[in-house]
């Protein structure tokens, strides 16, 4: 999210009483054990760093019906990270930050409404349909195209692990 809004990333940081010298050990970690030959893979990789899910819902994709696992975020008490399984204990489908259930997100009327962090892809897609999904430049990035109902044009809206980062004009 740094290369997006670094000076929220600073702030989140200071919030949370860790410094970048931890932020990318942490990171270094991670990356290190998704390499490691012996490290779970699927599912069981995050029940391996972030311990059992707080819950387990279901999401439909299209037929087929796909267990989600959602954890609490510390800096965001109002998200939970989910990660989206194929069925029956499958791969890694999805991992993106969701509104907890129960929580309602913010409902933004006009483009310029929309703060960064603030909501996340299905907040955005609901608020300004039809919203077209667009191909990200990274697997945990993603953009949106919309239409700003103020003037009429078309709006981007960029992501990172779902959650809204930055919005272009066309």
């Amino acid at each position: 999210m740094a290369d997006h809004r670094p000076e929220l990333v600073e702030e989140a940081l200071r919030t949370l009483g860790v410094s970048r010298t931890d932020m990318r050990e942490a990171n270094r970690r991670w990356q290190a054990w998704g390499h490691a030959r012996g490290f779970p893979r699927g599912e069981r990789r995050y029940r391996a760093v972030l311990g059992p899910p707080e819950a387990i819902t279901q999401r439909r994709v299209g037929d087929l019906v796909c267990p989600a696992s959602l954890w609490p975020v510390p800096l965001w008490p109002t998200l939970r990270f989910e990660v989206l399984c194929a069925p029956g204990g499958g791969a890694v489908w999805n991992e993106w930050l969701v509104r907890a259930p129960g929580e309602v997100g913010p409902r933004p009327a006009t483009a310029d409404e929309i703060e960064p962090w603030s909501c996340t892809v299905d907040e955005l897609a609901h608020a300004f349909p039809p919203a077209t999904p667009l191909e990200g430049d990274a697997p945990t990035r993603w953009r949106m195209a919309f239409t700003d109902p103020l003037d009429g044009g078309t709006r981007i809206a960029h992501f990172t692990y779902g959650l809204f980062q930055s919005v272009d004009r066309v």
